[in-house]
């Protein structure tokens, strides 16, 4: 394999000086018609590759959007990253994904490397545990980066303190929650057990908010609430209704889930059938996010659709609107709504009492 062809080359293929090939490449200086059409045929000639990291040093390479997960695997996750790089690429941006696991460490490691590669804006999605440390460590992003001239976007996170400077795209999380419970209380349900959460996670206590503020306004005392949970993930749901069964010796002492995403929903449905459990004869299921599995299970699941791609479209959109902002974070929610699908039976009147 041949070596690299160097810029040099490309100026002598093209009579004109290095200063004016790296003119025409960087596109921001005036050039005239003719030099750039023999740059642009000798690049082409040559098979000439621009030096990207060149280019960033030089204040040209500003054409990147960082999206940094907790993982790849979720259908959540990955229809954000879906969005940002749609949204990018209609911008003529390239998208970088890269997934933390929630490592605080990894986290700011490739913050700091998207600042030094010069990205137009770095996007954080999904819930946190939000503590004194969070708030400081997202305020220390969001300076940084706009120092550099980028942009720190949060989606579906809680926005920092008022005086960061940091865009926050979210979803109407506790509302969404709120809705789903009212329609199982509406279906006649009073004995609703929510499975499958992570206690301090924003995600999860937002939906643990709505829950209980539907149960209030229904009057349905708070005594009789089930809140039963250790993370989400088809494991922890597949676990935390187990653990309600085998208290209650196989005989649910309640009559409808309200499972925290959509694949704690699929375990749910899994584990009351190995009970002898029907969805929902016996049992009513509804879940949260409006994934992939919701309609692919039988029977179909009711959830609550988050406007995942829209979000990671309107992360790109608002970040590469204008300057970073000066002082305190500028927040865009968006709404959710129920998918009504078959995993919910109607009680007759007084079935539900418990």
């Amino acid at each position: 394999m041949g070596e690299r062809v160097t810029i040099r080359e490309v100026a002598a293929r093209a009579g004109v000086s290095v200063a004016t090939v790296s003119r025409v490449l960087a596109g921001n200086y005036p050039t005239s018609a003719t030099s750039r059409a023999k740059v642009q045929r000798a690049v082409k000639e040559l098979d000439y590759v621009v030096n990207a990291h060149a280019r960033a040093l030089a204040g040209a390479g500003r054409k990147t959007i960082a999206v940094l997960t907790y993982d790849v695997l979720s259908p959540f996750y990955a229809h954000v990253a879906q969005g940002v790089e749609m949204e990018a690429a209609r911008h003529g941006r390239l998208t970088l994904v890269a997934s933390t696991g929630s490592d605080p460490a990894r986290e700011l490691a490739l913050v700091q490397m998207m600042r030094e590669q010069a990205a137009e804006a770095v996007v954080l999605v999904g819930g946190v545990i939000e503590d004194d440390e969070y708030r400081q460590r997202m305020a220390r992003y969001a300076e940084a980066l706009a120092a550099a001239g980028s942009r720190l976007v949060l989606c579906g996170r809680p926005a920092p303190a008022p005086d960061v400077p940091a865009l926050v795209v979210e979803y109407d999380n506790e509302a969404g929650a709120y809705a789903v419970t009212s329609h199982l209380l509406g279906a006649g349900h009073r004995r609703i057990a929510l499975i499958g959460y992570q206690p301090g996670n924003t995600t999860g206590e937002d939906r643990v908010h709505g829950y209980l503020r539907a149960l209030d306004d229904h009057g349905v005392p708070r005594s009789d609430a089930i809140v039963h949970g250790v993370g989400f993930g088809p494991h922890h749901g597949y676990e935390a209704i187990r653990d309600l069964l085998r208290a209650a010796d196989g005989k649910p002492e309640f009559t409808a889930v309200f499972a925290g995403d959509d694949r704690v929903a699929a375990a749910t449905v899994v584990a009351l059938r190995e009970y002898g459990l029907a969805v929902p004869d016996d049992v009513s299921v509804v879940g949260y996010n409006d994934d992939p599995v919701a309609s692919d299970i039988t029977p179909g699941l009711t959830t609550v659709h988050i406007p995942a791609e829209e979000m990671g479209r309107t992360a790109v959109r608002l970040a590469l609107a204008g300057a970073p902002p000066r002082s305190g974070p500028e927040r865009h929610v968006l709404g959710t709504h129920i998918v009504v699908r078959s995993s919910v039976r109607r009680l007759a009147v007084g079935a539900g009492s418990g």
